[in-house]
C-alpha cells in the first residue's frame, strides 16, 4: 500500500519533530489556562486525536507499515487517552473551574502525555531498526553484483586468449610457442571450464549463506529490540512452558527469570477468576490463534494489579502451533488516572462527595424511571424527596475566621450529614456551602413520606446544630432546609430543583435553622415575585415612579423641609407600596439604579424650587440604600447631579440608617467627609433602634438625629421609651446636631418633643407623603 504526498511527508518528520509537535499541545493548554494566550481552542477538537501533526502520523505512515505491531496500538491508545484529558482540562476550564483544570493538567495529563512519549520512542525505535534492516540487505546485493563483476572479467580473459591461441594453431604456429604461454594457455582452457563449477557449486551458495547470516542477524537485533520494551513479554512453547521473559516482565510481577523459566504462567492466576475464565482464554488462543482483554494477575508478594493482556499463538512449517507469546501492561496507572479524572468530573475535590453533575446524573434517571413508570412499590408509585441544605451564616464564618476554617466546617458537615442518611441515599455537594440529599424509597402515601422525611431532615438539623471544633476555633452552627417530594407526577429536573430552592429559601425567611417542605402556595409566591422584578425593570425605564414629599416642619408648624419618598404608580396594580418592592429591589440590585433616579429627581427639584419663594429655603431629605452607598463612584454620583444642576449643596440631606453607617466604619467616614467638604448635610434614620457605638457616633460627621417613629408612638404608653426619646435629644444637642422626630401623629406627642427640647417634627399630624402638586400647595397654605 503506498504512501499519499502527505504521508511521505509525515513520513519524514525525525523523533525530535514529532516530541514537539507533541508537546506542543500541553503548551497551548497551559497558555489558555494561564491566560497569558487569547487562543479559543474548542473541546470537540482537542479531544480528537487524529487532528494533530502527530496523529497523522500515527493513522498515516505508521498504520500502513507497523499496524501490525503491539507497538503502534499501545502508542494509538497513549495518544488517544493523551487527547481524551486534554478535552477535560479545558472544559474544566470553560466551565470554570480553574483548581479542576490545574489539577488534570499536573496530574492525568502529565502521566498521559509521558506514556505517550514512552510508546512513540519505542515505535520509532523499531523504525529506525527496520531502516537498519534494509540498508544490510542492500549492501549484501552490492556485494554479490561486485563478485559477478570480477568473475565475467576472467572468464571473458581466458575466452579471448583461448581464441587467440586458437587462431595461432590454424596458423601452426603452436610448435613454436614458448612453455610459459602453453601453461597459461592450459590455465586458461581449465579456469574456462572449472569457474562456472566454483561458482554455482561454491560462490554462489556462500554468498547466499553470507546474505541469510546478515538477515537473521538484523532480524535478531530487531526481535531483541522489541523484546526489550516496557511492556512485559514471556515466550512459551506449546505446552505453555515459559521459554524467554523480558527485563518488563521481571520488573512488573517480581520474579526473576531463573524463577519462571520452566514454570507455566499460572504463577501469575489469582483466586479472584475461577478455573473456567482461564480455560476460556487458553480455549479461544488454541481455536483462534489470539485472545485479548483485561485480566487480574498477581505479583510475587501476593498483590493483584490489573492488567491488558493479548496472547498470540505462533505457527510452524506444518502449520501447527509451537509457541505463544503473551504480552500485557499493568494497568494500574492508567486506571488510577482514569479514577482521578473520574473523581475530578463527578466528585467534590473538598469533601469528596458527589457533585452537580453526579447529581443531576442521578436524578435525570430517576425522573425518567417515574415516567417510564419503573419506581413502583406495592402497585402504587412511591415517593422520593430533594433535600437542598444552606448552612446559615456561611458567609459571615468565612469573613471572619478565614476560608481555611469554613473548609473544615464543610468537610465535618458532609461527615455528619453522610451519618444521617441511609446507605442507597445519595448525598452531594453542589458547591459553596449546599447540599443536597436525595432520599429513595419513602412511603407510596404522600403524607407518610413527608413525615418520613421529616423525621430524617429534623436528624440532620440536630446534627449540624452539634458544635464544631475548627482546629483551635469553637464554633455553632446551624442549616436551613427545603424539601420537594416527587413521584405522583412526572416533572422536570428544572422545576425539582426549584421547588427544593424555594423550600429552602423559606425556611430561611422563617429564621433559619429549620425547615420547610414545598407547597403551591411557595411557588404562587415565586412567580409573584419574579413578575413583579420584571415589571419593576419595566417601570425603571418607563416612568412609573414618582417621588412623594412629606413635610418636616419646626416649632411653629413652619415647613422647612421635606423627606421625598419613592412611590410606584403600576398601569394595572395601582399604587404598589415601598414595603412590597423596595425590599425586592435591594434583593435583585435594581436598588443602584432606582436610588440614582432618586438621586437626580432630588437635585432636579431642588433647582425648581429655587424660583420659588415659598420653597427655595427648603432642604430635601433623600435616603440612600446600604449598597449604594458602597457603590465606589456613590460619591462622583452625588458630585454629579449636584453639579449639574448647579444648586445649594446644603439643601440637600442624605438619611443613612444607623446599622448602615457602622458597617465598614472608616469607609462611611471618608465618604461623608468627602461630601460634607461640599455642604451635604446627613442625618441618621431610625436611631436608637440599631446598637449603636457612642465612640463612633462621635467621629461620624452627622448633622442630624432623627427618632424613631417606634419610640415616639410609644410616648405617653411605656415610660421606657419617653425616657429614651428624652436621652436621644439631650445626646443630640450635647453633641451639637439637630435633632428631628418621625412618625409624630398626636398633638401630645409633639408637645412632649417640644418639652424635652426637639423641635423638628415629621408625621400625619402635619402631612402624609403626597404628590408634588399637593406638596406645594401646602406650602402655599
Amino acid at each position: 500500500m503506498g504512501l499519499t504526498t502527505e504521508e511521505k511527508s509525515l513520513a519524514k518528520l525525525n523523533l525530535n519533530e514529532m516530541i514537539e509537535a507533541h508537546s506542543s499541545w500541553t503548551s497551548r493548554l497551559k497558555s489558555v489556562l494561564g491566560h497569558t494566550s487569547d487562543e479559543q481552542l474548542d473541546v470537540s477538537v482537542v479531544s480528537q486525536d487524529n487532528c494533530c501533526t502527530l496523529g497523522k502520523w500515527i493513522y498515516g505512515p505508521a498504520k500502513k507499515m507497523h499496524a501490525h505491531l503491539p507497538e503502534w496500538e499501545a502508542l494509538r491508545l497513549a495518544h488517544e487517552n493523551f487527547h481524551l484529558c486534554a478535552g477535560e482540562v479545558l472544559k474544566a476550564h470553560q466551565q470554570g473551574n480553574a483548581e479542576v483544570a490545574a489539577t488534570l493538567l499536573k496530574g492525568p495529563l502529565a502521566n498521559a502525555s509521558q506514556l505517550n512519549k514512552d510508546a512513540l520512542i519505542k515505535l520509532h525505535a523499531l523504525s529506525e531498526n527496520a531502516n537498519l534492516l534494509s540498508q544490510l540487505l542492500h549492501f549484501d546485493a552490492s556485494a554479490v553484483k561486485k563478485s559477478m563483476v570480477w568473475y565475467t572479467l576472467a572468464i571473458v580473459t581466458a575466452i579471448i586468449f583461448i581464441a587467440e591461441a586458437l587462431v595461432q594453431v590454424l596458423a601452426e604456429q603452436l610448435p613454436m610457442m614458448p612453455d610459459w604461454y602453453a601453461t597459461i594457455l592450459n590455465t586458461s582452457i581449465v579456469a574456462l571450464f572449472v569457474f562456472p563449477v566454483i561458482y554455482f557449486q561454491v560462490l554462489r551458495p556462500l554468498m547466499a549463506s553470507i546474505k541469510a547470516q546478515k538477515l537473521a542477524e538484523a532480524s535478531i537485533s530487531v526481535s531483541a529490540v522489541a523484546f526489550e520494551t516496557n511492556q512485559s513479554t514471556l515466550i512459551t512453547d506449546i505446552d505453555e512452558v515459559i521459554l524467554k521473559v523480558n527485563r518488563a516482565y521481571t520488573e512488573t510481577t517480581g520474579y526473576s527469570v531463573d524463577e519462571v523459566v520452566g514454570r507455566k504462567p499460572s504463577l501469575l492466576e489469582t483466586n479472584d477468576q475461577n478455573a473456567q475464565f482461564y480455560a476460556d482464554i487458553r480455549a479461544q488462543a488454541k481455536r483462534v490463534g489470539s485472545w485479548h482483554g483485561e485480566i487480574l494477575n498477581r505479583r510475587k508478594n501476593g498483590q493483584m494489579y490489573l492488567s491488558q493482556m493479548d496472547i498470540t499463538a505462533v505457527y510452524g512449517n506444518t502449520g501447527a502451533i509451537t509457541n505463544y507469546v503473551i504480552t500485557f501492561n499493568d494497568l494500574t496507572e492508567q486506571k488510577a488516572a482514569e479514577k482521578e479524572i473520574n473523581d475530578l468530573v463527578y466528585y467534590d475535590v473538598l469533601t469528596g462527595l458527589p457533585n452537580r453533575r453526579m447529581l443531576l446524573d442521578r436524578l435525570k434517571k430517576m425522573l425518567a424511571s417515574v415516567v417510564s413508570g419503573d419506581l413502583t412499590k406495592g402497585g402504587s408509585k412511591r415517593q422520593d424527596a430533594l433535600l437542598q441544605i444552606n448552612l446559615d451564616n456561611f458567609k459571615s464564618l468565612n469573613d471572619t475566621l478565614g476560608q481555611g476554617k469554613g473548609d473544615l466546617l464543610l468537610q465535618q458537615a458532609a461527615t455528619r450529614l453522610r451519618a444521617c442518611i441511609r446507605d442507597f441515599d445519595m448525598l452531594a455537594r453542589l458547591g459553596g456551602d449546599e447540599f443536597m440529599v436525595v432520599l429513595e424509597r419513602l412511603r407510596s402515601d404522600p403524607k407518610t413520606a413527608a413525615a418520613e422525611v421529616e423525621v430524617i431532615s429534623k436528624k440532620i438539623l440536630a446534627s449540624l446544630a452539634r458544635p464544631y471544633q475548627l482546629a483551635e476555633q469553637k464554633y455553632q452552627g446551624s442549616a436551613s432546609i427545603g424539601i420537594a417530594l416527587f413521584a405522583e407526577q412526572a416533572e422536570t429536573m428544572d422545576d425539582l430543583l426549584k421547588r427544593a430552592d424555594l423550600a429552602m429559601h423559606q425556611a430561611k425567611a422563617s429564621g433559619r435553622n429549620t425547615l420547610r417542605l414545598f407547597d403551591p402556595e411557595m411557588q404562587r409566591a415565586a412567580n409573584n415575585r419574579a413578575a413583579l422584578v420584571a415589571d419593576l425593570r419595566v417601570a425603571i425605564a418607563g416612568n412609573q415612579l414618582e417621588l412623594y414629599y412629606q413635610s418636616q416642619v419646626d416649632k411653629n408648624h413652619k415647613v422647612v423641609g421635606a423627606e421625598a419618598l419613592i412611590r410606584w404608580k403600576h398601569p394595572t396594580r395601582g399604587l404598589v407600596p415601598p414595603f412590597e418592592f423596595i425590599p425586592l429591589a435591594e434583593e435583585t440590585g435594581l436598588i443602584l439604579p432606582i436610588g440614582l433616579w432618586v438621586l437626580k429627581t432630588a437635585c432636579t427639584q431642588i433647582k425648581q424650587w429655587e424660583a420659588s419663594d415659598h420653597a427655595k429655603h427648603l432642604r430635601l431629605a433623600v435616603n440612600v440604600s446600604p449598597l449604594q452607598f458602597r457603590q465606589p463612584d456613590f460619591v462622583d454620583q452625588v458630585k454629579s447631579a449636584l453639579q449639574k444642576n448647579a444648586i445649594d449643596s446644603s439643601l440637600l440631606k442624605i438619611e443613612l440608617t444607623e446599622s448602615m453607617m457602622f458597617d465598614n466604619i472608616e469607609d462611611t467616614i471618608a465618604k461623608m467627609q468627602q461630601l460634607k467638604e461640599v455642604g451635604v448635610l446627613f442625618s441618621m434614620d431610625d436611631f436608637g433602634t440599631g446598637y449603636s457605638s457612642l465612640s463612633y457616633l462621635t467621629r461620624l460627621p452627622l448633622d442630624q438625629l432623627k427618632i424613631d417613629q417606634s419610640f415616639v408612638r410609644n410616648i405617653g404608653i411605656h415610660t421606657n421609651d419617653a425616657v429614651i426619646v428624652q436621652t436621644i435629644i439631650g445626646m443630640t444637642h450635647n453633641l451639637g446636631m439637630t435633632v428631628i422626630a418621625e412618625g409624630v401623629e398626636t398633638e401630645d406627642q409633639r408637645a412632649f418633643l417640644e418639652k424635652n427640647g426637639c423641635l423638628n417634627f415629621q408625621g400625619y399630624l402635619f402631612s402624609r407623603p403626597v404628590p408634588l402638586g399637593e406638596f406645594e400647595k401646602l406650602l402655599a397654605w
